[in-house]
């Protein structure tokens, strides 16, 4: 099955084979999926590591509470929620400045867990349901955290609906069995991204 990725500006242009075959419609057809939002604020819930440079026997790993404030060492309560991780580190690099604790530290913070945000996935999957958006977590990625695919997936029709900037859909279909014989790249996800793994026609 035809099934091509090409990058052009910000969209992924998936050529996909209709499920009947390339001969009897004239060939693939392209759709267009736009890249993953480039959004990493924080929100309730997320899980992030933190660093300050020679303070090394600190916590590394912090988790964002429900009402979006996280306890640090030094600095205390803060609210993070709506931030993104390098305005974590802005805020309490200056709290530890204003408050005399060190003079100019080095900090370093990276989300690992994006718990507010998930991908689902649905359908012909071992474990359907919704899963916490990591760091450039990927579409064979989100399978492998669903169990796999099911004996009776169908690896040429899956869809992923996306929300785009200006709060409307769009629908693309992918084949699986591309991604896994190289033929095509993998598909990177982002939050609220629904996957869903058609069962196949005997």
């Amino acid at each position: 099955m035809a099934f091509l990725v090409r990058t052009r500006a910000c969209c992924f242009v998936l050529a996909v084979a209709c499920a009947s075959g390339c001969s009897s419609h004239g060939g693939p057809h392209a759709q267009y999926l736009p890249a993953p939002s480039d959004k990493t604020v924080v929100g309730a819930g997320d899980i992030f590591t933190m660093q300050i440079v020679s303070e090394k026997d600190l916590p590394s790993e912090y988790q964002v509470a429900s009402d979006g404030t996280v306890d640090l060492p030094y600095v205390h309560t803060i609210q993070v929620a709506g931030l993104e991780p390098q305005e974590i580190a802005r805020v309490v690099r200056q709290k530890l400045i204003d408050g005399k604790i060190l003079a100019n530290p080095i900090v370093v913070v990276q989300v690992k867990e994006y718990r507010s945000r998930a991908v689902i996935l649905l359908g012909q999957v071992v474990r359907p349901g919704s899963f916490p958006l990591t760091p450039g977590l990927t579409l064979m990625q989100a399978i492998s955290l669903a169990g796999g695919l099911s004996q009776i997936a169908n690896d040429d029709n899956v869809t992923l609906t996306r929300k785009l900037a200006n709060g409307s859909t769009t629908t693309v279909t992918i084949s699986v069995d591309a991604i896994t014989e190289g033929h095509a790249p993998d598909v990177p996800l982002q939050a609220g991204d629904r996957v869903y793994v058609h069962e196949r026609l005997f």
